[in-house]
């Protein structure tokens, strides 16, 4: 270890195994692993790293071992049985270690979290990364606190069974609900569980960052589950399976020119597109180049086939032609500003919607241009 001990004097070594006091063997031991950890180690250098861990991780002074668990918390030099030893020690040691020590395996990790506590637990549920062995176990053996920092943790990769097993154990607890309904994303099955359970926030919240399936979006619009209400209009927006969420709406008899021109007028043309090929009995493609590639008279003639109302034809054509005359611009809320423009540019044609649809879309137009000022406020914060 000849390049160790350059930088690592014999002075060093030996103040660390016979230090008089525990605040010389902590002091030294923490300028070893500073050392060590700053330069690149051949093989057998790493291996005589791993033996003077192993002494640090042996001495009878908490300090000592602090200074190692605190320095080398994060290193990939620390080796695993030296880990699993400080995993074992005092809160004060084993915390730093299991929140991001690179040397423990998943199943290490879900070991620890199955016998050592809720204390080490919440450690390892807030680690930078967690694979699905190490949720599972959450999952199934973590306490309240832990199992909430896990889910709140967009680094940690659940299985829809364990988000099950989780609603399944805290089905009571406010705390854990909320924190798997603000994961970035959710299994349909789970969001839609989380609709039933959770109160009026987050319940807006799931219907507005989450796709619901159509039965759901349906049931808990239109009351059933005597719940809030959603809005179809964001819902047509969001969903994954356009075709069957339209399928559903035209077999409730939901598919109305209220709701397609709502949607139309947002931005959301693929809804728009299924609806009319739904209503219209017109394979979807064929639907398509009828709206967008069939000339002016290709929109009137699907539109007419479809049933849909006369008199509100000039409104369905200003927002197709507002949507043909706009573009993404590829910034940060993008996809908000162009509803935004969207909305703006519809509302100032001249056309025959309904002053109750009106009345909606400028709604819609305030909601969406806070957001936007809201999202900029908070980045230039």
């Amino acid at each position: 270890m000849a390049t160790t001990r350059a930088a690592l004097t014999d002075e060093d070594i030996r103040t660390l195994v016979k230090g008089a006091t525990a605040e010389e063997r902590a002091w030294a031991a923490q300028k070893l692993c500073c050392t060590m950890d700053a330069q690149p180690l051949t093989d057998e250098e790493r291996e005589a790293a791993a033996d003077i861990l192993r002494i640090m991780a042996d001495d009878a002074a908490e300090l000592v071992r602090r200074a190692l668990a605190v320095t080398l918390k994060s290193s990939p030099l620390v080796p695993r049985d030296v880990a699993l030893k400080l995993a074992r020690d005092v809160e004060s040691i084993c915390l730093p270690v299991l929140a991001f020590s690179p040397a423990f395996s998943d199943a290490d990790l879900a070991e620890i979290v199955r016998l050592g506590g809720p204390v080490r637990q919440l450690a390892i549920a807030k680690r930078p990364e967690l694979s699905r062995g190490v949720t599972d176990a959450l999952a199934e053996h973590g306490a309240e606190r832990p199992v909430a920092a896990a889910c709140a943790n967009d680094n940690a990769d659940f299985a829809e069974q364990a988000l099950q097993r989780i609603i399944d154990r805290f089905e009571a607890s406010e705390r854990v609900l909320a924190a798997v309904a603000y994961r970035e994303a959710l299994p349909l099955a789970v969001a839609e569980r989380l609709v039933t359970l959770v109160g009026e926030q987050l319940r807006e919240h799931l219907v507005s960052h989450h796709t619901l399936s159509p039965e759901i979006a349906m049931e808990v619009a239109l009351g059933a589950t005597e719940r809030a209400s959603i809005d179809l209009v964001d819902q047509a927006g969001r969903t994954a399976d356009v075709k069957g969420f339209v399928a559903h709406l035209y077999a409730e008899k939901r598919l109305s020119a209220s709701l397609l021109l709502r949607a139309l007028a947002q931005g959301h043309m693929t809804f728009f597109e299924w609806s009319v090929a739904e209503l219209a009995g017109v394979p979807h493609h064929r639907t398509w180049l009828m709206i967008h590639d069939a000339g002016p008279l290709g929109l009137k003639a699907i539109y007419e086939r479809a049933g849909l109302p006369a008199r509100l034809f000039p409104a369905f054509r200003a927002a197709v032609d507002t949507f043909h005359s706009m573009e993404f611009d590829g910034g940060a809320k993008d996809r908000e500003r162009f509803q935004e423009r969207m909305l703006q540019r519809f509302l100032t044609q001249p056309h025959a919607a309904s002053q109750d649809d009106v009345d909606y879309l400028l709604d819609k137009l305030d909601r969406v241009s806070r957001e936007i000022r809201d999202g900029a406020s908070v980045e230039s914060a």
